[in-house]
């Protein structure tokens, strides 16, 4: 057998493997009444009212441990499980306070950056690159810009298939960028890379699992890192067209907390007011397809207006002015889609 017929029939194993694995983890813990969602938040219950086992950090977990085995980066190993273990606590309701999740995040994010040795080395604007010289202030940037890519990324987790939809399409950003050519992925791995992701993509749209807390803490993370680091090693490229990747979750973050601060909430604390959840219940009123259907098809709305940002941030990636003004238009078109489907939420409940 040629070595070409070996690669494809190793692929097209584990292909079905993780398949029959994910059904299997999906069976035994629905069995067991273990990891599943709707444990109590009313943020939970506004999509689907069956319980799903939240496995979807399982299967990232793996796979980003794979990676990081790769090249050694054991310390980073670590960090992964237990952002993984925290998310577990969380979903399994053993870690119930939100202030204290957050003080544990910046503390293992903490760690990741002294050890990772991570930092912002140029923003393109000369006051903030003077502030960034101080490691101090750099090293705070860093792990605010990671506490708010990762909460951010965990709103966004509450339609199905979006968080991991949208990390798919950077994910062939980062191709376009030759960035897992940076860290001499063959092909194959690229292609298993992919495979994981897009069937817990699909298992997750279908309902069969959600990713949880767990999923979303080592999916932004592991971007989030991975990210930075290539930006460290080319910085010709613009530091706001990787700011434009992961614009999404970062703005639905800092947008959540300065609209919970103008209605005197807490900024840590769920509510069912975020974009997606909005728009969610436009389609339902608008339609009479499922619960399940409108969830995808809200879905499907955002990760199409994203990738179309994105497809404009790929003509010139090296042109800040480029990705300033995507970056701008962006967060306009946001907060007009949002006032206006706010506005229809509320004026239906009157």
């Amino acid at each position: 057998m040629s070595k070409f017929l070996k690669k494809k029939m190793s692929t097209i194993i584990s292909f079905y493997t993780i398949i029959l694995v994910i059904f299997f983890l999906n069976r035994l813990f629905i069995n067991k009444n273990l990891l599943l969602s709707h444990s109590g938040d009313k943020h939970q219950k506004f999509v689907c009212k069956k319980s799903v086992p939240l496995i979807g950090g399982i299967f990232l977990t793996f796979l980003f441990i794979l990676v990081f085995a790769k090249f050694d980066k054991y310390f980073e190993i670590m960090l992964i499980f237990s952002f993984f273990l925290l998310g577990i606590f969380t979903d399994l309701k053993i870690l119930k306070s939100a202030k204290k999740r957050l003080l544990i995040q910046a503390f293992f994010i903490i760690l990741l950056i002294f050890f990772s040795k991570l930092e912002i080395i140029d923003t393109r604007v000369d006051f903030l690159n003077v502030i960034l010289e101080y490691k101090f202030f750099n090293f705070c940037f860093v792990v605010f810009c990671l506490l708010v890519l990762i909460n951010g990324s965990n709103f966004i987790d509450g339609l199905n298939g979006l968080l991991v939809g949208y990390f798919i399409m950077i994910s062939i950003i980062l191709i376009k960028i030759d960035f897992f050519q940076y860290y001499n992925a063959k092909f194959d791995e690229i292609l298993f890379f992919l495979t994981i992701l897009f069937l817990v993509f699909v298992f997750n749209i279908f309902n069969k699992l959600y990713l949880g807390d767990n999923g979303a803490y080592v999916l932004s993370i592991f971007f989030g890192l991975m990210i930075i680091e290539y930006h460290q090693n080319h910085p010709v490229i613009s530091p706001y067209f990787f700011i434009l990747l992961l614009w999404y979750p970062c703005f639905e973050n800092l947008f959540s907390i300065i609209r919970k601060f103008r209605t005197k909430k807490s900024p840590i604390s769920p509510d069912t007011n975020h974009l997606h959840q909005l728009l969610f219940y436009f389609l339902k009123r608008k339609n009479k397809f499922t619960d399940l259907m409108n969830n995808n098809f809200s879905s499907l709305i955002l990760l199409l207006f994203n990738s179309l940002i994105f497809i404009i941030s790929l003509k010139d990636v090296y042109s800040t002015s480029l990705q300033v003004v995507t970056i701008f238009f962006s967060i306009i078109f946001y907060i007009i889609i949002y006032i206006y489907l706010f506005n229809f939420k509320y004026n239906n409940y009157k």
